[in-house]
């Protein structure tokens, strides 16, 4: 993969927020270490009753078993290359997103260094959030989540349906929201759709059936709840309950999967991510500031993939009322409306907005492009990424 220039830029942006946060980062990188030490003792309250009798530790298997691979260096040591891995992931997802972009217009004419500048200006704004979610909370589940997610994608735009299942499968097995991403299926061609959903239910269901057969109190898992604070957006609902609703995640994940579903049926399927993503932070109780990467994610894609604007408005929009509005907004109650009126602006804009996308060409008489076509449509993937 050739390096552009757009990457060095980038990179660099990346390695000056990681030198700013990491003095005061992995703010919950115990919890990774905690889950994965249980996980693989043979305590009473680890191995497979892990959750049942820790159902604070709201982190799929895969990102503990990951976690393990840091458990070898010594406690400092193995954070800080946690810290660090996690933000070269957030390189390899832009680099992902750009080829995603190119495979999803190849064919169409579209100019590839606007398509590099147009990642570069949205990659800017999404590095920063990036960093608060891999280094300053190093949760490595959310990472992984948002990482498999974005494969899934990039599979999806090169026609590889079996892929798009097991990634994202891997992303709920990392993290449970990531559930919301699942309508990605739908936008598969009409015949892929069993297989894939297949290879998505059975990876789902190996990495975290073993736990409730295992224990059958891991169902209680599902009911942990966290703190409503004053600056969730429940607030504007009326929600006063100080802990999470029993109705709660299961309205997150049907609004995340109903939205996403429209969004397919509309033909703008890269807004799925951004539309599960505004789900969670619609219906969380909590605010805290890593939830924003998965929102920064999903104006990403929208800005990249879902339309052929220069500037990436949304994914700035997104950093100055969501990471903005945290640091800069004194009330509570106004903070929980930013919130609020984003979820609502920027979904009904994806999906109701009028957007022009390019018609891939037909292909000549034969069938194909060419030889000469293929490599040309080769270099635009490469050169946009």
């Amino acid at each position: 993969m050739p390096i552009r220039r757009h990457h060095v830029l980038l990179v660099a942006w990346t390695v000056l927020w990681f030198l700013l946060v990491e003095p005061s980062g992995g703010f919950s990188w115990h919890y990774l270490r905690q889950g994965e030490e249980l996980l693989f003792s043979g305590q009473a309250d680890g191995g497979l009753s892990l959750y049942a009798h820790h159902p604070e530790l709201q982190i799929g298997p895969v990102s503990l078993a990951v976690a393990r691979l840091f458990d070898p260096f010594p406690a400092h040591t193995g954070e800080l290359l946690a810290e660090a891995t996690m933000s070269g992931l957030g390189l390899v997802m832009l680099v992902l997103v750009g080829r995603t972009a190119a495979c999803y217009y190849r064919g169409t004419g579209t100019n590839h260094r606007r398509l590099q500048q147009r990642l570069l200006i949205a990659g800017l704004a999404f590095i920063p959030m990036w960093v608060e979610v891999s280094v300053r909370f190093a949760h490595l589940d959310d990472v992984l989540a948002l990482f498999f997610t974005t494969l899934a994608a990039h599979a999806l735009s090169r026609g590889r349906a079996t892929m798009v299942g097991v990634y994202l499968a891997l992303a709920v097995d990392s993290k449970p929201w990531a559930l919301a991403f699942a309508p990605l299926i739908l936008a598969l061609p009409r015949p892929a759709w069993l297989r894939t959903a297949l290879w998505f239910a059975g990876l789902v269901a190996i990495a975290w059936l073993p736990f409730y057969l295992g224990n059958l109190d891991t169902v209680a898992a599902a009911r942990f709840t966290i703190p409503n604070q004053p600056a969730s957006a429940l607030r504007w609902f009326g929600v006063t309950d100080p802990a999470t609703p029993w109705w709660d995640r299961p309205a997150q994940f049907a609004l995340g999967l109903g939205l996403g579903t429209i969004a397919v049926w509309r033909g703008r399927w890269p807004a799925v991510v951004l539309l599960g993503a505004d789900a969670r932070i619609l219906l969380d109780p909590s605010v805290y500031t890593y939830y924003t990467a998965s929102i920064l994610l999903g104006t990403l894609l929208w800005d990249a993939v879902g339309q052929k604007r220069l500037v990436p408005w949304w994914s700035w929009i997104a950093l100055a009322a969501l990471y903005g509005g945290t640091l800069l907004v004194p009330s509570d109650s106004a903070r929980g409306f930013v919130r609020l009126a984003f979820v609502v602006v920027s979904a009904a804009y994806v999906l109701l907005w009028p957007t022009r996308q390019s018609r891939r060409p037909r292909t000549g008489a034969g069938g194909g492009h060419g030889r000469s076509a293929r490599r040309r449509e080769r270099a635009l993937a490469g050169a946009a990424s």
